[in-house]
């Protein structure tokens, strides 16, 4: 007797941008101000300058993140929602035109002549279906999957206030070297955190993923490092 096993395939929601705006807002946020608070500290300023400077990158960083992820999910949305009515009006004006598109795309894919047909036909007879189907096969949009813009942005905001706020964290409580050691310490780690956490969402390699973060988290820490000293010590 043959035991059915049931086939289940989980796939995460890419549409809707609330999972790439969390992930790029927290790598965002470290790779910043880990660079800018390591800059500042390159050039040996008293610890209070270099806490307001972290600061001030996390809370600008945060809100131009968010603002940014807004207007660019908005204007998305917006001209998603043209073309969706675009093809609404074109459904109720010229509906035999429409159901020849789709036997037309039908056709590509390989579906017999007649099939396409009947296929076309069950599409057309329901608006909504025949709207959602002429948006998934001429425009690659599900209507029901846009995305908020509000929701990405406030993720945004969120996120990289975060990842902006760890490498901050030891100059609320100690200055000098020790605090650098401690941010770039607290940087790595989160960089690793992090760039695993992308892997596990994209499939790929965990530990490839995390080394590419520190990567750029390095590089960009040890030029904004090398900046502020030399600027401080020109400065005298």
């Amino acid at each position: 007797m043959k035991r059915t096993v049931a086939h289940e395939e989980e796939h995460r929601d890419l549409t809707g941008g609330a999972q790439r705006a969390a992930v790029f807002g927290i790598s965002d946020g470290l790779v910043t101000n880990v660079s800018l608070i390591l800059g500042f500290a390159g050039a040996h300023p008293a610890g209070s300058l270099v806490r307001l400077a972290g600061v001030a990158g996390m809370v600008a960083g945060a809100f131009s993140m968010a603002a940014g992820e807004y207007v660019s999910m908005q204007a998305q949305r917006e001209l998603f929602e043209r073309e969706l009515a675009v093809e609404r009006r074109a459904l109720a004006e010229e509906p035999e035109l429409e159901r020849a598109e789709l036997i037309g795309i039908y056709r590509s894919k390989g579906i017999d002549e007649e099939l396409a047909s009947e296929l076309a036909s069950v599409m057309m007879r329901n608006p909504e279906l025949a709207l959602e189907t002429h948006a998934r096969e001429e425009l690659g949009v599900d209507p029901s999957a846009i995305g908020s813009p509000w929701r990405a942005s406030a993720i945004s905001l969120v996120t990289f206030a975060f990842g902006a706020l760890l490498p901050l964290l030891p100059w609320f409580f100690i200055a000098g070297n020790a605090a650098i050691v401690w941010s770039i310490v607290i940087g790595v780690i989160a960089s690793l955190a992090v760039g695993a956490m992308l892997g596990h969402f994209t499939g790929r390699s965990r530990w490839f993923s995390a080394l590419r973060q520190l990567g750029v988290a390095a590089l960009a820490a040890a030029v904004t490092y090398g900046v502020g000293r030399a600027v401080g010590s020109s400065g005298g």
